[in-house]
């Protein structure tokens, strides 16, 4: 009897910890597509949150505005007002992505312009490719891929830009791509692979249009490679509850203690 009550209160306690997120996991072999592991819903879109930093890297370098894995190092300014005390630095393209410094995203979309930011937006195909921004406000330059606003992108479709970034089909410059690649964060694994990825974390949209803070997202998105063989990666966690710990950290955690094992020749 006692031993039929804790197997009923372990399975209780596992249903809990389940349903305090929703996640989807995807991963795939680039040049093939075999899907190596698919799980929970994959399909429904989010906001890209910082992971937009790696489109954003891609135009930046094909315009011409980002020149280096360290150029433009743009200093900080007061009228940036950073929330995050790490921001308020001297930035360089490695150090935004490693980061995820908003107002370096910032200053390169109005570089940008509306209409270049547009076409780029269409021409990679990227999620919805809605960039007008948070409703009435005419804030798509630097809103429209935060939480709960126009841009919106699925899981199946972060691993699509991937496959496009890295099989060199997107409509940039070798160099943009190049110099995207240089700069992603790097994450070494067993056996002589490398993980390479971005993380994005914001708050889940209500439907009025404004968001829960009391409730994240988290994504990691990006790649792992040993020699010539490439796998494609995403993690997308909604949290059903308010937490402590950062959604995207807790993404990319678990995602990379998870990928030895599928990575297995």
């Amino acid at each position: 009897m006692l031993a039929r009550l804790l197997l009923a209160w372990s399975c209780l306690l596992a249903l809990a910890g389940a349903a305090r997120a929703d996640t989807c996991t995807l991963v795939t072999e680039l040049e093939t597509g075999r899907v190596l592991k698919r799980e929970g819903d994959c399909e429904r879109r989010s906001s890209p949150a910082s992971t937009f930093k790696v489109p954003l890297s891609v135009m930046g370098y094909d315009a011409g505005i980002l020149k280096g894995e360290d150029e433009p190092a743009w200093p900080y300014k007061p009228e940036y007002k950073s929330w995050n005390e790490a921001w308020r630095k001297t930035t360089t393209p490695r150090s935004w992505l490693k980061d995820s410094v908003l107002w370096y995203s910032h200053v390169l979309t109005r570089d940008l312009g509306s209409q270049r930011f547009k076409r780029y937006v269409k021409g990679f195909g990227y999620g919805n490719r809605d960039v007008s921004g948070d409703k009435g406000k005419e804030n798509g330059l630097t809103r429209a891929w935060l939480s709960a606003s126009s841009l919106q992108i699925s899981p199946v479709e972060q691993i699509a830009f991937m496959s496009r970034l890295l099989k060199r089909e997107l409509p940039v410059s070798d160099k943009a791509r190049d110099m995207t690649l240089a700069i992603m964060p790097s994450f070494p694994l067993a056996d002589g692979w490398t993980a390479y990825g971005k993380t994005g974390t914001g708050f889940q949209p209500l439907r009025n249009g404004a968001f829960d803070r009391s409730r994240q997202f988290g994504w990691f998105v990006g790649w792992a490679q040993k020699g010539e063989r490439r796998i494609l990666f995403t993690r997308l966690i909604r949290d059903e509850r308010k937490e402590s710990s950062v959604a995207s950290f807790r993404a990319r955690d678990s995602l990379l203690a998870d990928l030895p094992a599928l990575l297995v020749d």
